[in-house]
């Protein structure tokens, strides 16, 4: 072999190996941990369908169980789910779990946002203040105050209200397993705002009954979300688990480790 055709293909080798391990680089970005924030009047299963689609793909998720005894105990639930996580975490919320994210999203582990026809407000903001100014949704007249300032959803609340678009047989899975939900949640406000400084994406569910369609639209744009619009009830993960995976596999790939 001539001295040209050697360092030619020396070239090549180094180039290859170079390449090779610039594309590993490339998929290893890739983040890998999905945390899943539920809301109010639901539990971690609410995520049930949604966990197995994003499992498929390769992603570690967690769904956390929040208490929903208080604003505080459910942060500190989070943030003890994210500390276990090996490496950069895509946070999730629904509904009342983007209350959550919002503030629990400020740790550093956290490079990206998923709201799921959830609230964002912004920091020194309760959801009673975002809310202010929108149509009341159906579902706010099927609470059931608790004696002890705890709520629940009546069952005609989650099937007319909830998750209409669902089977009979979902909907009394959900009347089964809701948990007492505190009242004082929609007077907490965060302290800060992740969603100001971290990429965030926002699911409308364009049929909600729990908080107006205009208003995830309108909270969506104040985040300068990517936006993606739902022919759903509140709960989306539920009734379009395919299209809401796609949405948390696109911010895993997306957000920068």
């Amino acid at each position: 072999m001539s001295r040209f055709l050697r360092i030619a293909t020396a070239f090549v080798f180094v180039q290859t190996i170079h390449l090779g391990g610039l594309a590993m680089a490339q998929t290893s970005s890739t983040v890998k941990n999905v945390v899943l924030v539920h809301g109010a009047f639901a539990d971690g299963s609410s995520w049930s369908k949604v966990i197995p689609l994003l499992q498929a793909k390769g992603l570690h998720v967690t769904s956390v169980a929040i208490p929903l005894t208080s604003f505080a105990d459910d942060v500190a639930a989070t943030r003890r789910a994210i500390a276990v996580q090996d490496g950069s975490v895509i946070l999730v919320g629904h509904s009342y779990g983007g209350v959550v994210i919002t503030e629990a999203g400020t740790d550093a582990k956290v490079v990206g946002l998923v709201y799921v026809a959830a609230f964002a407000p912004d920091a020194g903001k309760s959801i009673t203040d975002i809310s202010a100014g929108f149509p009341k949704p159906a579902g706010a007249d099927k609470l059931v105050p608790q004696p002890d300032g705890f709520l629940l959803l009546s069952p005609d609340g989650i099937e007319t209200a909830f998750a209409q678009d669902l089977t009979k047989e979902e909907k009394s899975l959900l009347i089964a397993v809701q948990p007492q939900t505190a009242g004082a949640i929609f007077v907490a406000k965060p302290t800060a705002a992740a969603w100001r400084s971290k990429p965030n994406w926002y699911i409308v569910a364009g049929n909600d009954n729990m908080i107006a369609p205009e208003q995830e639209k309108s909270m969506a744009k104040a985040m300068n979300a990517t936006t993606t619009i739902l022919p759903s009830s509140h709960v989306a993960m539920l009734s379009h688990p395919k299209a809401v995976a796609k949405v948390i596999e696109d911010a895993a790939a997306e957000a920068k480790k």
